[in-house]
Order: C-alpha cells, then structure tokens, then sequence
C-alpha cells in the first residue's frame, strides 16, 4: 500500500474511533458524551440518600445518566450493601465479602422515597449468595414498608437470579412488585466471560417462572451491547426473552468502567439501536427502550407509563 494511502486509512480508523493497532474502540463516541453531573438538584438529591444511608446502582455501577436522573429527582435504590459476591466482568460493584443485611434499610428506604415524592419506585441490589434467601427477604420488606407509606407508587424491582435458593423466587413475586426485572445482560455465547457465574438458560427460566407466578404483573430484562455479540444474537435474545413472556425491555450500549473490566468490541450506532427497537416491538414487546444510554433503571418510570415528574 503507497504511504499516502497507509496513513489515510489509518486516520479514518482513528477518526472513527478504532485504534489501528487492536482494531477495539479507542474513545467513545459524541453520541455517548454526558455532562458531569453538578446541578443543584443533583446535590440536593445526593445529600438526601447520604442521610438516609442508602446506595444506588447510580453511583455503585458508575451509570453515566446519574446526573440527569438525579437532577430530575429519580434514583434507583440497591440494597443489602455495596458489595457483591460475583465478580461479573461488567460491572463496578466491589466484590468482596458483605456485611449483614440493614434491618432499618426497608423503612429508611420508603421514608426517602417519600421524601423524592416517587410514583414509581426501583429496587435493586447486589448479588448476595452468602444469604439463605438471596436477599428475597429485604426485597419484600422494602415492598411492604413501601407499600405502607407510599400506597399510590409502583414498585419495581431488579433481582439477582436467587440460583440454589429454593423458594425465594416464589416469596419474592407473592409480595406482588408491579414489575419484576432480572437482566440477560448479553448472548448466550459470552457468558462464560462476561457472567462466569450467570446461567443464561436459568435466568431465563427465572423471567418465565416469574410471569407464571404473578400474570397480572410486568415482567422486564436488558441486553448490554458492545461486548462482542452480532446482531442475529441479538435477535435471538429478544426472541427467548418473548417466549419468556417478558413484556418490558431495555437495549443499551456496554461502558468500560475501568481497564480491568470487559473491552468495549463495538460503540453500536444510535441508528442500530432505533432498527432494534422497532425489531422488538414487532416481536411483541409492549414497550421497549433501546438507545446507546439506555439502562434497566434510567426512565423506569415512564417505560411503566408513570410520570415521576
């Protein structure tokens, strides 16, 4: 190849963000630049959780929409602690070893939903196999004391897989969330990677179990893209997800969070993303958010068709 012509090609992979030597993406694109979060009512926000004493998945995942969900008075609460017993080859949690379950979580929890004034409230957490249930029983104190001071709001929840905790799916959705979300995360073929500890076909079986259980409520996942999969996967994702009956679903773009997580394979265009919504709808999803900074948390609210403003 002439030398004009050598470094033609590589200044277009560079403008396009592909680094000519490992041929992965070396920046991200403008499409996924976010201010730094800084508002006031971001500061207000953060200052309201610290006197509660409770973590978000906003802040332990390092989510780049937590300064305009913040700013617009909405977070997603994680309970049981800030540590996780996995170690996922995506995700910012810290893995170690995690204290006791917080008796008062449940009620400071409800009381600072109240105090945001919440109409649709997101519960999450970390994995926690050390405990018998899973973490089941927290979830469904939170539901109650949720339930009890803000009897109006929608509560969902975004569980772990509760893998070898026998009955705690089924007290789980007994405690009626009105939508019960577990994540896929990716394709079957990039588990072993990226969920190492993950069963693709069981948390599957957890989205068909929980829909069996509770019919009346929404049952909801998210596919991460980016991470190496293509999109006749992708397809087969969406797919499974309906024979699932899974009625709500997330599609949003992989972020490196440090150099010793997963590479970034791919910066999905914007444009695939809205081809792959309507995609799903076509499958029969009843709504679908898909969209480079979508997450499972990040307009919850309005994907269950209820107005936190």
């Amino acid at each position: 190849m002439p030398r004009s012509a050598k470094n033609s090609s590589l200044k277009s992979e560079m403008i396009s963000g592909v680094d000519p030597q490992t041929h992965l993406p070396s920046g991200k694109p403008r499409w996924l630049k976010v201010k730094a979060p800084t508002s006031p009512g971001y500061l207000k926000l953060k200052g309201m959780l610290r006197q509660g004493g409770l973590h978000t998945v906003c802040e332990e995942a390092t989510c780049p929409n937590i300064g305009q969900c913040w700013h617009e008075g909405s977070a997603a609460f994680m309970i049981l602690g800030d540590t996780c017993t996995r170690r996922c080859a995506f995700c910012n949690v810290k893995t170690g070893k995690p204290l006791p379950p917080n008796p008062d979580e449940p009620q400071q929890l409800a009381l600072t939903a109240q105090r945001m004034e919440l109409k649709h409230v997101v519960i999450t957490s970390v994995d926690r196999d050390d405990l018998e249930d899973g973490g089941a029983g927290q979830f469904i104190a939170c539901i109650q004391a949720l339930r009890r001071v803000l009897p109006e709001a929608s509560v969902e929840v975004l569980t772990p897989d509760f893998r070898h905790k026998q009955g705690a799916l089924e007290r789980l959705v007994a405690a009626r969330p009105d939508v019960f979300n577990h994540n896929v995360e990716t394709v079957p073929r990039l588990y072993a990677n990226v969920r190492p500890v993950s069963s693709y076909a069981f948390s599957l079986e957890v989205l068909r179990r929980a829909k069996q259980l509770n019919p009346e409520g929404m049952t909801k996942s998210g596919i991460m893209l980016g991470l190496g999969e293509d999109e006749a996967e992708v397809l087969a994702v969406f797919a499974d997800l309906r024979a699932a009956g899974v009625d709500y679903l997330t599609v949003g773009q992989y972020l490196r969070p440090s150099p010793a997580h997963h590479a970034v394979v791919r910066y999905w265009e914007p444009e695939r993303f809205e081809a792959l919504g309507q995609q799903a709808l076509q499958l029969g999803f009843k709504r679908v958010s898909s969209a480079p900074l979508a997450r499972s948390s990040f307009h919850a609210s309005e994907l269950h068709g209820v107005d936190n403003a």
